[in-house]
């Protein structure tokens, strides 16, 4: 499956987030409808995980150059929300993501889906942890 084209520094946003095992990542193209081009939306099944997360879209982002703005959630929050001015970043837990429900709220804007990258298959006879089964 092939996704429209992003900017980089967006396509690198959701490479990051994919890499730390967010779930349901989406992005909603935005231009015209609010502050913001694009709102890049995931979900972390943890407050360590979705602290990962940020942590590691920012990391992504500085390399390529990409200030951030602004950024919203103390530590053990349940959403925390990267501003970079023309694209804001929403890492959310399952509870908060359906409780704020901003897919609903910007139903009209064109959706993009991020399904979970394909994992390499385990060699036959192998547990996730890489242990040989008895």
């Amino acid at each position: 499956m092939t996704t429209p084209p992003l900017r980089s520094e967006i396509r690198a946003a959701v490479e990051a987030a994919q890499d730390k095992q967010a779930v349901d990542v989406a992005v909603l193209k935005l231009a015209g409808r609010s502050f913001a081009d694009y709102f890049l939306l995931c979900s972390g099944q943890s407050q360590p995980q979705i602290k990962a997360i940020g942590d590691a879209v920012e990391e992504r982002l500085a390399q390529m150059g990409r200030r951030l703005e602004h950024r919203e959630g103390k530590a053990g929050a349940e959403w925390l929300l990267l501003d970079y001015g023309d694209f804001v970043v929403h890492i959310f837990s399952e509870r908060a993501r359906e409780y704020y429900d901003l897919e609903r709220l910007w139903r009209t804007a064109e959706r993009i889906d991020f399904p979970a990258p394909a994992r390499p298959a385990q060699p036959h006879g192998e547990s996730e942890s890489g242990a040989a089964s008895r």
